[in-house]
């Protein structure tokens, strides 16, 4: 088992698999009350570069409920935000904590956070990579289905962080993929790349019904992500036609579900009707990130 929890390719289908036992292990303890304190006298470091609800509810609860100490830290209000090397602050918070989870922009900060840490860090959210949320949605498809193997996944909008994250699973699982993606916003060509020398089984289309066909899980983010905001206009207009709303979900099986990480943008990205309808997950997705967490959590630093 890899040190840190930065990107899923860093880790073997069974590592991941493990995760999601114990999640699972971890979630029935909490419903029925009995206590998990696997981090009991632990402290992890909460840092936060980017906005964050459920980030930063579901990480300060989990350390919570495993019986740890979570520190929220703003870079804003922090010495990160004036400039401090990363490296340094890396060094004096592995003296402090058992445990980082930083929510940031750039991977290589991640990263370079990890390389200057003697303790485990968590990536949280980067403009690469966002692997607690794609476990959780992993795991809200086990629960729903029974497992991921032979089901067909579809990915429609923007190739961001999710739909890189998404390809990488493909890679590890074996689930086959499609991706529907406006020309110009495709996912990264180097996490593509890796996934097919590893055989991943991937569509890269610009029609979304192509994506859907039969699909068993659908899954859609904003088309703006944080720090974009500006290209709300541009890209509305591009990613018109790309609406994950009820005629699209006719191409799907029957039984198909929908997810979406949150925030959900209605009305753009996924209608009202199915966010709200019988076929969304959404709301046991959200619940989920907080029982992957502290499955990830309490595997690194328990």
């Amino acid at each position: 088992m890899a040190r840190h929890f930065l990107k899923l390719s860093d880790y073997t289908r069974d590592e991941l698999d493990s995760l999601f036992r114990l999640t699972r292990e971890l979630k029935e303890k909490q419903r029925k009350g009995v206590s998990h304190r696997l981090l009991d006298g632990k402290t992890v470091a909460l840092i936060f570069e980017k906005s964050s609800t459920r980030t930063r509810v579901s990480f300060e609860v989990g350390v919570f409920q495993l019986g740890g100490h979570g520190l929220f830290i703003s870079s804003g209000t922090s010495q990160m935000g004036r400039g401090e090397p990363i490296k340094d602050t890396a060094r004096v918070m592995a003296r402090y904590c058992d445990g980082v989870m930083i929510r940031t922009f750039g991977q290589e900060i991640v990263e370079e956070f990890a390389a200057y840490s003697t303790v485990p860090v968590i990536n949280g959210l980067t403009d690469l990579f966002h692997p607690c949320q794609i476990m959780a949605d992993l795991f809200t498809v086990i629960e729903a289905k029974g497992d991921y193997e032979g089901l067909t996944f579809a990915w429609v909008g923007d190739g961001n962080n999710m739909a890189n994250t998404w390809i990488e699973a493909a890679a590890i699982f074996g689930f086959e993929l499609r991706l529907a993606c406006p020309q110009g916003y495709e996912p990264d060509r180097q996490v593509l790349a890796w996934a097919r020398e590893r055989g991943a089984r991937l569509l890269l289309t610009t029609n979304p019904r192509e994506a859907v066909r039969d699909a068993d899980v659908l899954n859609t983010d904003v088309w703006a992500s944080m720090g974009q905001e500006q290209e709300q206009a541009a890209r509305a207009k591009a990613f018109a036609g790309y609406q994950l709303d009820e005629a699209l979900l006719d191409d799907a099986k029957g039984n198909c579900m929908v997810l979406h990480c949150l925030p959900a943008h209605r009305g753009e990205e996924i209608s009202d009707a199915v966010i709200e309808g019988p076929h969304s997950a959404v709301w046991d997705e959200a619940e989920n990130r907080l029982h992957i967490q502290k499955a990830i959590m309490a595997t690194l630093m328990g």
